[in-house]
């Protein structure tokens, strides 16, 4: 029996994985198997149950974060930080991401950061979207990449201090745990519940 883990290197300058870091991967590999790369900025790799805690423990120590697999809020993809660590906020990703991944959904929700009004990291693509405008930031919700339905996230929160974002970002996410159907997209929940209804909780 095997388990199927997603895992990559946190929150960092870029998408990147050091070489002890693949060598690690590496070692709980059969020879034929495949990872699988995401579009999310993670490796899908399947464990056997009788490697998995060691596995894990060692993915850990290699400086590799692993989340679950599923209908659960995806790690935070990120722009890759070009001006800088604190001018593009790393500090608040780290936060968001260690906050909000793993948490379970009716469906999976992916969340996207910025650092700046570019719009690196797509946040306005995706379920949850955060963009850093100077010293504040912005949260956006309901975003959809893909389909003929596609559509940009809407504004819910403007110029949020840190302990804001963080408190809506939460806020979100508890209320679609509670109230969003089996299997229906924060999308199609934002549009049930009401974009006007979601921003009220703002204000």
């Amino acid at each position: 029996m095997k388990k199927k883990f997603a895992i990559n290197g946190g929150i960092s300058f870029g998408s990147k994985l050091n070489a002890r870091q693949l060598l690690t991967i590496a070692e709980y590999l059969e020879e034929n198997q495949e990872l699988e790369l995401t579009t999310f900025q993670q490796l899908y790799v399947e464990l056997r149950e009788d490697q998995e805690e060691k596995a894990l423990q060692a993915f850990k120590e290699a400086g590799l974060s692993v989340y679950p697999v599923g209908n659960f809020v995806k790690s935070l993809r990120t722009c890759n930080f070009c001006k800088g660590s604190e001018e593009e906020g790393m500090p608040v990703a780290k936060e968001i991401n260690a906050r909000i991944a793993g948490r379970p959904v009716p469906f999976t929700v992916r969340a996207a950061y910025t650092g700046c009004a570019v719009g690196c990291g797509e946040p306005l693509a995706n379920d949850i979207g955060i963009m850093k405008i100077k010293d504040t930031y912005n949260l956006y919700v309901g975003g959809k990449a893909k389909g003929i339905d596609a559509q940009l996230g809407t504004l819910v929160l403007e110029k949020a201090q840190p302990d804001q974002l963080y408190q809506a970002i939460d806020r979100v996410i508890d209320l679609y745990a509670e109230e969003g159907k089996k299997r229906e997209p924060l999308a199609k929940f934002v549009h049930r519940y009401g974009i006007e209804e979601l921003q009220g909780l703002f204000r």
